[in-house]
């Protein structure tokens, strides 16, 4: 199983959604609030490429973007040969 990393806030209805996406295919993830660590938000936006928005989802280290992108990967069939 792939390694998932997901950068939110609370009360972020797109973060929201695209853990509820993870959870309904039975992914493990690692969530890091930068609402209680903002000391790591600069760290997600290095690994983003400069996106400072959330959700940033990162696969096997490779950033996959938000939760829009995450359901694009998703209705296009191309996120479960991520995930696995």
């Amino acid at each position: 199983m792939a390694d998932v990393v997901i950068y939110t806030k609370a009360y972020c209805p797109f973060c929201v959604r695209a853990i509820a996406l993870l959870k309904s295919k039975q992914v493990s993830f690692q969530e890091i609030r930068i609402d209680v660590q903002p000391e790591l938000r600069p760290q997600m936006i290095e690994k983003s490429g400069g996106r400072t928005t959330v959700p940033q989802i990162f696969i096997n280290d490779h950033p996959i973007g938000g939760c829009d992108d995450l359901v694009a990967l998703e209705a296009a069939g191309k996120l479960d040969p991520l995930l696995n």
